[in-house]
């Protein structure tokens, strides 16, 4: 087993962002610093740890917050150059030349939290910061209390030489970032941020245009038929760079089988002729695999695109069925042309789902639609 997530945050980091403080803030009192960064660090999260740190920074770095983010920008290592790959990577560490990767997050919470009546100030130190690892969440405050302004610096990025300068406009601006304080101004009227994305789509750093794609899933869920309608312009005459992102921008619409969204992809309505869904066994119990299998025909008299999904419809404590839709495979079918598909699914125990025994359904869909299904009984012990 691997290193936990959340030891991303260990006593060594906490030790080096003190030394790189205390290296352009002698009074600096490093030990108390790492005292309270570090306290009871063992049964803490990784967001909790954070939190912890952004706290230590705000009892030990100067109360002048001008003064505060000085130390901030001076403790920082060099800024890569130009676009550069996953600053996020668990390798990405403090380095011997400054603070960068992970130890950034508190610092940029830092910079929120103290920061909302220095707009300025604090934009600039975010647009440091963010080149060393992201600040996307704590721009989130600033998009809140200061729309106008923060937008305006936000439009001036989206040119920015930098991939994560670039990014931070596209992830910042997320109405529903995980982690990130939700953004209803946007949630209600999502066109500045589209304004934005629409700048970005052609970028060419993948990891900026996987942000933008991102971006629109979750402006889907508020606005679906708008998305729809953006899919189908920018579509047109379109990179194949640019129809990735579409498809993966999409990606909750076409499990919803949302109809505008499926003819902006060329995904309507097809003549498939389905077999039955087949199963390897009638009843599993929690931990194992349902393993299922069906054969698709495409019945028109033309080359279809078929995106198949499957739901699995998860029986609740009043006995009703809620379906849960997964991603299978796209591809593509000739005239006449048969295929056979297999697929497992395994089924255990999450913190975000509580099974109940009995009846199951499994539901497999083609372009959004149901073509097949069948029941499996899940055994608890």
């Amino acid at each position: 087993m691997g290193t936990p997530f959340k030891d991303l945050f260990s006593s060594a980091l906490i030790a080096d962002m003190a030394a790189h403080i205390l290296r352009v803030y002698p009074e600096f009192d490093d030990a108390g610093f790492m005292r309270d960064a570090s306290e009871n660090l063992a049964v803490l999260e990784l967001k909790q740890r954070s939190n912890q740190v952004l706290d230590a920074l705000s009892t030990h770095l100067p109360t002048d917050f001008a003064r505060a983010v000085a130390v901030i920008n001076q403790s920082l290592a060099p800024a890569p150059d130009g676009d550069f790959n996953d600053i996020t990577d668990p390798k990405s560490e403090v380095s011997g030349e400054g603070v960068r990767g992970w130890a950034i997050m508190p610092m940029a919470d830092y910079v929120a939290r103290h920061g909302q009546d220095n707009i300025e100030l604090s934009m600039d130190s975010l647009y440091q910061l963010t080149q060393r690892f992201s600040a996307e969440f704590a721009i989130r405050p600033f998009l809140a209390n200061h729309t106008g302004q923060t937008l305006a610096i936000l439009s001036g990025w989206v040119d920015d030489p930098n991939a994560h300068v670039r990014r931070l406009v596209s992830e910042g601006t997320r109405t529903r970032l995980p982690w990130g304080i939700r953004l209803p101004v946007f949630i209600e009227n999502p066109a500045p941020v589209i304004a934005l994305l629409t700048r970005l789509r052609d970028d060419r750093a993948e990891y900026v245009r996987r942000s933008v794609a991102n971006n629109l899933n979750d402006i889907a869920k508020d606005h679906p038929d708008l998305v729809a309608e953006i899919a189908t312009d920018w579509l047109h005459n379109a990179p194949k760079s640019r129809q990735r992102l579409v498809h993966h921008a999409c990606r909750s619409l076409v499990k919803q089988g949302h109809e505008g969204t499926l003819r902006a992809l060329g995904l309507g309505p097809v003549r498939v002729v389905a077999s039955s869904v087949r199963l390897k066994n009638a009843a599993i119990a929690m931990g194992q695999e349902i393993a299922f299998s069906i054969d698709l025909k495409n019945d028109e008299k033309k080359t279809r695109d078929l995106v198949i999904d499957y739901a699995i419809h998860h029986r609740k404590a009043n006995g009703s069925l809620s379906p849960k839709v997964f991603k299978w495979k796209k591809l593509r079918l000739k005239a006449g042309e048969s295929v056979s598909l297999t697929r497992s699914h395994r089924i255990y125990e999450i913190t975000t789902r509580k099974y109940y025994p009995g009846q199951h359904l499994i539901e497999v869909l083609v372009n959004g639609n149901s073509v097949a299904m069948a029941h499996f009984d899940l055994q608890m012990q």
